[in-house]
C-alpha cells in the first residue's frame, strides 16, 4: 500500500440564491487534503479541475469566487454524487467464502438511479420488500481493459460510499435484477472519494432510523477490490466516472418512506438519505 496521505475529492454544486443566476445543472469539483474531516480546515475545499477524462464529468465555467484554486467553505455548497458514470455496477453473492466459492458475478445499474447525499430514495407502491446496503464502492479514475492483479489499481481514482437499495420482492421474480436494482434513486452515493485509501478491512455498516445494524468488514468480501476490477475489465471497457460496488457483508432491514438511512464506511464517513414515497406516482395523469 501507498504512504501517500488521503485526499477528498467531491462533485459539489454551488448553493442558489434570490441573486444568482448559475444554471441548475452547474458543477465543479473540489478537494480537501485536511486528515480530520470534522476539523475546521476539513471544511475548507479547493477548486480542482475535473479529475475525469470525460465530457460528463467536465466542471463548469468559472464564475466569481469558484476560479480553480480558490478556496471555498462547505456551508457554500451542496454534495452531488462524486462523479456522472457510465456504468455502474454491483457485485452478486460477494460475502465471505461462500461468495468466494462461486465465481463473480456481476450486475448493472441503471446510471440513471444515481443520487447524492441527502437526496431522497423513493419508493413506489409496487416495489414492496425494499432493503438498503451500504457497500465501499470504488471509483475508476481512467479508461481501463484487461487489467492484471498488477496494474488494476492503476485505474481507481479513490473510494466512496454506495447504497445498493434492493427490492427483494422483484429480486425473486426478475432474474436480471434490473427491475430490483435500477429504480430511480436506488444508488444514492457519496458524499466524496477518499484517494489512497487501505480498502484490506474498513468497517461497513448502516444506520436505520437512528438505530445502528451489526457491521461488517470490507475483510468480509468474497472477491476483493483488485480481483473485481481484473473481472470486471476482462469483458467491457471501464470508463473514467464509473462506480463499482463491491459487496454488502453487514446486517440491513427494511426501509419504507418516512425512514432515514445513514451508509457508513470507515476511512470515508457517512451517506445520509431519506426515504419517500415516489413522487412521480403523485403526479397528475
Amino acid at each position: 500500500m501507498t504512504s501517500c496521505s488521503p485526499r477528498r475529492i467531491a462533485r459539489v454544486r454551488p448553493k442558489q440564491s434570490p441573486e444568482a443566476s448559475q444554471s441548475p445543472d452547474e458543477q465543479f469539483f473540489v478537494a480537501n487534503d485536511a486528515a480530520d474531516f470534522a476539523s475546521a480546515e476539513g471544511r475548507l475545499w479547493t477548486i480542482i479541475d475535473s479529475p475525469f477524462p470525460s465530457r460528463a464529468n467536465t466542471g463548469s465555467p468559472a464564475r466569481e469566487g469558484w476560479e480553480p484554486r480558490a478556496v471555498v467553505d462547505e456551508s457554500t455548497f451542496d454534495f452531488l454524487a462524486p462523479s456522472v458514470p457510465v456504468n455502474v455496477f454491483g457485485m452478486a453473492h460477494n460475502t465471505g467464502q461462500p461468495g468466494r466459492d462461486l465465481p463473480p458475478q456481476a450486475f448493472h445499474k441503471a446510471a440513471s438511479s444515481v443520487i447524492g447525499p441527502g437526496e431522497a430514495i423513493q419508493l413506489s407502491s409496487t416495489a414492496g420488500y425494499v432493503d438498503p446496503e451500504a457497500e465501499l464502492t470504488v471509483v475508476v479514475g481512467r479508461t481501463a481493459r484487461s487489467l492484471t492483479l498488477e496494474t488494476a489499481r492503476s485505474a481507481i481514482l479513490g473510494y466512496t460510499i454506495g447504497n445498493d437499495v434492493s427490492a427483494r420482492d422483484l429480486q425473486k421474480s426478475d432474474e436480471l435484477w434490473i427491475s430490483a436494482k435500477s429504480q430511480d434513486t436506488f444508488t444514492p452515493v457519496g458524499p466524496w472519494i477518499v484517494t489512497e485509501l487501505d480498502d484490506s478491512d474498513l468497517t461497513i455498516g448502516i444506520v436505520h432510523n437512528g438505530a445502528e445494524l451489526k457491521t461488517a468488514s470490507s475483510a468480509d468480501l468474497g472477491w476483493k477490490v483488485d480481483e473485481i476490477l481484473v473481472y470486471l475489465s476482462s469483458f467491457m471497457t471501464l470508463q473514467p466516472g464509473d462506480l463499482v460496488l463491491t459487496g454488502f457483508p453487514a446486517e440491513c432491514a427494511r426501509i419504507q418512506p418516512g425512514d432515514t438511512v445513514v451508509c457508513r464506511v470507515e476511512g470515508i464517513g457517512e451517506l445520509h438519505n431519506p426515504v419517500t414515497g415516489a413522487s412521480w406516482e403523485e403526479l397528475p395523469a
